[in-house]
């Protein structure tokens, strides 16, 4: 029971570090996404307004935490195989996982995915847009598949 106690705080940890990284360094590159009036993704709070942000940074580390025991939950019949696993192999693991399954082959429509691709209005996808949101999702999903492949096991 420890261990998958163990697991899934460090899971937790790990996403929500990787998570808040991630986001906070392609931040500056695409607020003209979060912010402003203007803004591609104008169905989302807007981080220029003081309210709405307030709303994101006070939810923002619990719903990451529910999301990383959420995930790390669904791994717990392979958690032998995983740790049996060489971290090379493990990383690529935990970056499928982090990048197809959660981001690009996700069921919920983004404008940076399959699904959004098909769905979305066009008004919400742009080739700018894709590629602000796919650098975000890469660099979070290497720092989390550096984290969970060498600090999990």
């Amino acid at each position: 029971m420890f261990e998958y106690l163990r697991f899934s705080l460090l899971f937790m940890l790990i996403h929500a570090g990787a998570y808040m990284i991630a986001g906070a360094l392609i931040l500056r590159v695409s607020s003209d996404i979060y912010e402003g009036k203007s803004r591609l993704m104008d169905y989302l709070n807007d981080m220029s307004v003081a309210e709405e942000a307030g709303h994101v940074t006070r939810w923002f580390l619990p719903g990451n935490l529910l999301r990383g025991l959420l995930l790390s939950l669904v791994l717990y019949p392979i958690l032998t195989p995983l740790g049996e696993l060489d971290p090379i192999l493990r990383f690529l693991f935990f970056f499928g996982l982090a990048f197809v399954y959660t981001h690009i082959g996700s069921a919920a429509p983004c404008p940076d995915n399959i699904e959004g691709l098909i769905y979305m209005k066009r008004k919400y996808l742009s080739r700018s847009g894709f590629l602000k949101f796919q650098s975000e999702m890469l660099l979070y999903s290497l720092i989390f598949a550096a984290g969970a492949a060498w600090l999990l096991f």
